[in-house]
């Protein structure tokens, strides 16, 4: 039974990120028909739309804790942080992109930053080495530039949302790299030979 509970619950999650990225306003009823589960059984693990949205947020903050906890060790240079750092949140961020946006209505902005702080640590961090050893911009404190990068990449993800734009997440990297202060072919460089050791080391897990 414990079993099925937690097959249940894995399903109810998937169809509600899959009918949440289709449509915003999409009921209970409707996740719980496209998860296959009767609404007594949706209801049973989730009260109301509001712990739905809040399972998905930790399942979203588990996700950009993964990805933090996997972060190079300081040796790396700060560029080619950068870039791994972009790289290996797209995916998080891609699937959570619409998440975002609902729990800033649903469940507030201190929700939604307690979310994000792992990651926003994290590139703020990456920036403090960056402008320490000279290669990204200084005239904004690296908090103040992490959090404009941070809306240049959910901006972003909104126009891939909304099918204005592609992008595997290399683009973005570029353009995150380049508003730095990295050259714009130093960024596609870096970008590139880190898009192709990222893709190594998953062949290789």
């Amino acid at each position: 039974m414990r079993r099925n509970s937690r097959s249940n619950r894995a399903r109810i999650l998937a169809a509600a990120r899959e009918e949440l990225g289709r449509n915003p306003d999409v009921t209970l009823e409707e996740i719980a028909r496209a998860a296959g589960v009767v609404r007594r059984t949706l209801f049973g693990h989730f009260p109301g739309r509001a712990a739905l949205l809040d399972a998905l947020a930790e399942e979203a903050s588990e996700a950009l804790r993964g990805v933090v906890t996997r972060a190079p060790g300081a040796e790396e240079t700060p560029q080619r942080a950068l870039a791994r750092f972009v790289l290996s949140i797209w995916p998080v961020g891609d699937r959570y992109r619409l998440l975002l946006a609902l729990a800033r209505q649903d469940l507030g902005t201190e929700r939604v930053s307690e979310i994000l702080a792992p990651a926003r640590d994290e590139a703020t961090a990456i920036l403090e080495r960056g402008q320490g050893a000279g290669v990204f911009h200084d005239h904004l404190p690296a908090a103040v530039l992490s959090a404009a990068l941070e809306a240049l990449t959910l901006s972003l993800l909104e126009s891939v949302n909304a099918g204005t734009w592609e992008d595997d997440g290399t683009r973005t990297a570029v353009a995150t790299l380049v508003a730095a202060g990295v050259s714009d072919q130093s960024a596609t460089a870096i970008v590139e030979d880190m898009a192709s050791e990222l893709r190594a080391e998953a062949s290789d897990g």
